[in-house]
């Protein structure tokens, strides 16, 4: 699928045409998402398996808890919250996605959804028809590996809250693993935006919010960052890293 499609189309219907620019062969993602490791050939089969989805707005979600399990999404822009809502209505916070990250995996047991997936800004993702790709992946071992990869970094990172670690270990670990998820992207490893508030920040270290807010102005007081608003800049890495825990350095 080509831009040029969507131009010869009638100019008073309003598409999203990156639906029809971006294929998994020249998504600049490509290396972070399923598709790493695949050749041009399983890439070609690949993309006849992927859906494009159309653009959300922040606030939007993506699938709600109980919604029957039909596929994987993989964030193709914006981020993208996962939480969950306990029977006493309070929120818990469980992840922040990226571009290049799967979503949905907490379906596949169960064939419901288990969690809440809603987006932080203007979001859209890539709609992986789940039986499409586990079947895919039977015939492509590279394709196998790679999902096998992407579920034990998943599983990886919703152990990492369960020490026994500060506020200050948590909340660098946290800006670190964002540093990093950053660099993976071509974007600044130093200087970024922080999409989701601070209470979201809190809710998913498992901290108080007043906390995290302490503990944004005692690094910002002490030259580790700069904080403007929502814009972060890590000013002092190696303080930052001297700061975490090793064990915390993929909580982001």
């Amino acid at each position: 699928m080509i831009c040029e499609e969507a131009l010869a189309l009638e100019s008073h219907r309003r598409l999203d045409t990156s639906r029809l620019c971006i294929a998994c062969s020249n998504c600049s993602l490509r290396d972070l998402c399923v598709p790493m490791g695949l050749d041009r050939q399983d890439l070609a089969r690949l993309d006849a398996v992927v859906q494009k989805s159309g653009t959300i707005q922040s606030g939007d979600h993506l699938f709600s808890v109980g919604d029957e399990f039909h596929a994987l999404y993989a964030v193709r822009s914006g981020c993208f919250k996962t939480y969950t809502i306990d029977r006493a209505g309070r929120e818990q916070v469980l992840g922040f996605h990226l571009p290049g990250e799967l979503l949905g995996l907490d379906a596949i047991a169960s064939a419901r959804h288990q969690c809440n997936a809603i987006a932080l800004d203007t979001a859209s993702s890539c709609v992986m028809p789940f039986q499409d790709i586990t079947q895919l992946a039977a015939q492509v071992p590279s394709l196998q590996r790679q999902m096998f990869r992407l579920l034990s970094e998943n599983i990886a990172q919703s152990h990492a809250l369960a020490g026994d670690y500060s506020a200050d270990e948590r909340l660098a670990a946290f800006l670190l693993g964002l540093s990093e998820r950053f660099i993976r992207r071509g974007y600044s490893s130093t200087e970024f935006n922080l999409t989701m508030p601070r209470r979201d920040i809190a809710n998913y270290l498992r901290l108080a919010t007043e906390t995290v807010s302490r503990v944004f102005n005692r690094f910002q007081k002490n030259g580790l960052i700069e904080v403007e608003r929502r814009q972060i800049r890590l000013v002092d890495l190696e303080g930052l890293r001297d700061l975490a825990s090793s064990a915390l350095l993929q909580v982001a």
